[in-house]
């Protein structure tokens, strides 16, 4: 039996597992991001941990991979930084490591919605846990809306919630002012991948006179893992930005992979299409890739598979450039 670790309370390792990937975020106010830059660049290089940490004077957000002891080291360094202290963060496992270099990118927003004086550390709906949440969209007065990108909600969803069809976040304050109002729809709640756009976009709403606002805590990736199967109104399975592609309750890897190209999550059904193309082109993308485009891709792909025989690693496409 595994040991268990003191304070994440996750297990120390897995079978097959010996990389600790760590996804995280808090909305705190930040100071002396250029220092703070430095010195987490300066823990991470040290304790050979990769992926991409976002900061900026709102809070911070990223996903960082590496050993049991180097990911510890790294959040202990982040949490002696003031505001912080109690940062909490979800762990998973992989096998190796999916990142291929550590960046700290000093930002605007840690999740852009580019809507000037939104700051979640001011006014913010009220979180729910998993056993709230599902009470509260079980009220058919309550407008439920999904705050991901159209990409995301297709392989999955909570049951009657609302598909803003997005592209990315900037989109959602638009949408919003032309389909709601403080005035009809007194109840909403909302929710996202791991937390992070969900809370700021029920910042959003209440800075527009929304009133009784709420968001999903530690979004659907919590309620996977902490919701039974059998009382869930999870419908589908989770997209994630990481090597997993999509997960299900108890947050299994889904059946899902993701097309290099476009970056969209594929099904089986997609994989038996004519337009999906291994290494090249998916359903979503084969018919916008001009030729040149295919070739280089197809190009790629046959270096992937050459050097996977070879047992090495070849460096190409990443996970984790896109941090909920």
């Amino acid at each position: 039996m595994p040991k268990i670790h003191a304070e994440t309370n996750e297990p120390m390792s897995r079978p097959g597992t010996n990389i600790v990937v760590a996804a995280l975020y808090k909305f705190a106010p930040l100071t002396g991001l250029r220092q703070l830059q430095a010195e987490l660049q300066e823990v991470c290089d040290k304790n050979s941990v990769c992926g991409t940490l976002l900061i900026a004077q709102e809070g911070i957000n990223g996903t960082i991979a590496g050993s049991r002891a180097g990911i510890d080291r790294v959040i202990h360094s982040l949490r002696r930084h003031k505001g912080l202290q109690d940062l909490d963060h979800k762990e998973s496992f992989a096998e190796a490591q999916p990142f291929y270099r550590m960046k700290v990118r000093i930002k605007k927003e840690i999740v852009t919605m580019g809507v000037e004086g939104v700051d979640p550390n001011e006014v913010v709906g009220a979180y729910l846990s998993p056993e709230e949440w599902n009470n509260v969209i079980a009220d058919p007065d309550t407008v439920v809306i999904d705050t991901r990108n159209d990409y995301e909600v297709k392989i999955g969803t909570f049951r009657n919630a609302i598909n803003p069809h997005t592209e990315s976040f900037r989109e959602f304050p638009a949408y919003v002012k032309s389909h709601f109002s403080p005035e009809k729809n007194k109840k909403v709640a909302m929710f996202c991948t791991g937390g992070i756009r969900c809370e700021k976009a029920s910042a959003y709403m209440k800075k527009l006179g929304f009133e009784e606002v709420y968001h999903l805590k530690g979004g659907i990736l919590k309620y996977l893992e902490k919701m039974p199967e059998e009382k869930s109104l999870w419908q589908g399975e989770c997209f994630v930005f990481d090597q997993r592609v999509s997960v299900k309750h108890g947050l299994e890897t889904g059946s899902y992979t993701l097309c290099p190209s476009c970056r969209h999550p594929v099904s089986e059904k997609d994989r038996q299409s004519k337009k999906f193309i291994e290494g090249v082109a998916c359903p979503n993308c084969h018919d916008k890739l001009s030729d040149e485009r295919k070739a280089r891709s197809a190009e790629r792909h046959k270096q992937v598979k050459l050097a996977e025989n070879r047992g090495q690693k070849h460096i190409g496409a990443k996970y984790g450039d896109e941090a909920d």
